[in-house]
């Protein structure tokens, strides 16, 4: 009997317990809820005019950069100051809009020029590269020695393409097979480079080496026919043929002509492959490489 009561007892006691810790971790849940439950409201509330601010402001940074770069297009500038400036432009209401975001987070705006300040050093730093590449693209635009369009071979890497943008940083070039390389402004102001399409014209020379049993006049006078029958060739500069080497089993003649820049690979795959079917068709055949073998009898 007594068994039985003291097992009741503790059963009750038990169940206070866990009663009374059910109660404290609820209380604890509820008033914990009702504390932060403002916090989290005003949390979320922030957070959605963040993301409205930055939809906002991501919105008019675009219509200042159109507005931008429609002016820069009336002044007639080089497509490259363009790209330059619509770039920096860029990156600078982009930091600006940021910035402005966290100050309406509640941080102080002392606070983040402090943290600015103490940071600007390793900042520098860890993008003196970038500003090499930042100072170079200023460079590259004060100096020109290349613009968007023209067809350039920077020579430390033997990179070579048509200029399609001039960023803040970097540089993109497209290749005749359609590829994008992309070097930074610090290369390219660094380094020497050949900008092929600087001038309107450009001269194209191309050897035809033929034997010595050939006829010599004969050939010079197809060679000339062609390029007097090419449209391409420009007539008011000098183009000429003659006899540049003699070798020891041909003889090598140099053609000489100036062509349009925006036309020269065009214009000179056709005149190359005019001028071997016109040396075919007269019967002038190239000198091809000659091996003499003399046989000793033992």
């Amino acid at each position: 009997m007594y068994y039985t009561l003291l097992t009741d007892n503790t059963a009750e006691s038990v169940t206070e317990n866990i009663q009374q810790e059910v109660a404290t971790q609820t209380s604890f849940a509820v008033d914990f809820f009702h504390e932060n439950l403002p916090k989290a409201i005003n949390f979320g509330v922030g957070v959605v005019f963040a993301l409205i601010f930055f939809l906002i402001g991501r919105i008019l940074i675009n219509w200042v950069r159109k507005l931008v770069r429609a002016s820069i297009e009336r002044s007639a500038a080089d497509k490259g100051v363009e790209q330059f400036v619509d770039s920096c432009l860029k990156t600078g209401l982009y930091a600006i809009l940021i910035l402005s975001i966290i100050v309406r987070f509640g941080v102080d705006t002392s606070t983040v020029a402090a943290l600015l300040a103490s940071g600007g050093v390793a900042i520098g730093l860890a993008l003196q590269g970038s500003l090499s590449n930042f100072a170079g693209g200023v460079l590259i635009l004060l100096l020109k020695p290349f613009s968007v369009g023209d067809y350039i071979i920077e020579h430390s890497d033997n990179l070579e393409g048509t200029v399609k943008e001039i960023q803040i940083f970097y540089t993109k070039l497209s290749t005749v097979d359609n590829k994008t390389i992309v070097i930074p402004n610090g290369n390219l102001s660094n380094n020497s480079l050949t900008n092929v399409t600087a001038m309107d014209l450009r001269r194209l020379d191309f050897y035809v080496r033929i034997g010595y049993d050939e006829d010599l006049k004969k050939t010079e006078q197809i060679i000339r026919s062609v390029m007097e029958q090419e449209d391409r060739v420009i007539k008011e500069k000098e183009h000429t043929v003659f006899v540049d080497d003699l070798a020891e089993s041909y003889v090598a003649l140099c053609v000489r002509l100036w062509l349009k820049s925006d036309e020269f690979w065009n214009a000179r795959a056709d005149i190359m492959e005019r001028t071997k079917l016109a040396l075919d068709q007269a019967g002038i055949r190239f000198a091809g490489q000659k091996i003499d073998i003399v046989m000793k009898e033992q």
